[in-house]
């Protein structure tokens, strides 16, 4: 078994996927995705759902590691913003060389901070820096660094 890929459902895959690219060094994984038809509906459980986007390689694994998946739905449900404590998947994680530097790349690409960027030393493992921050749709993204102990 192993981890293939989370999914974000977009109201615009391409910007989306082209901040994700810009931001964090993804890349495209072909084809773009172009889904619908009986299949779908059985497998997601949604009628008439039809479906557009791509999957994109996560830095840090080669070329078979997992992707992130972004899927413009025909009919979206457009709900509220998340915040860190909704329930249910919360954010996904990128750990970095350096968060302020990647902050600023992600401000830049159309993203937004949802925190401060914050220290902390946890004992056993060392010293975290972390910061909170959305893509240009609300999704939540943490930016990480470890200096292991």
């Amino acid at each position: 078994m192993r981890f293939a890929h989370i999914n974000i459902a977009s109201t615009d895959w391409r910007r989306l996927s082209d901040f994700y690219i810009k931001t964090f060094n993804c890349k495209l994984v072909p084809p773009i995705r172009k889904q619908s038809g009986l299949w779908l509906d059985k497998g997601t459980g949604l009628k008439d759902a039809h479906l557009q986007g791509a999957h994109l390689l996560l830095p840090g694994y080669g070329e078979n590691g997992p992707t992130l998946e972004i899927y413009e739905y025909g009919l979206m449900d457009n709900g509220g913003v998340k915040t860190p404590n909704t329930r249910g998947y919360g954010h996904i994680a990128f750990e970095v060389e350096d968060v302020e530097e990647l902050l600023k790349t992600l401000i830049t690409n159309g993203g937004k901070t949802a925190g401060e960027v914050t220290e902390k030393e946890v004992e056993g493992v060392g010293k975290l820096t972390f910061v909170y921050a959305r893509d240009p749709e609300g999704n939540l993204i943490e930016l990480q660094n470890w200096e292991r102990a």
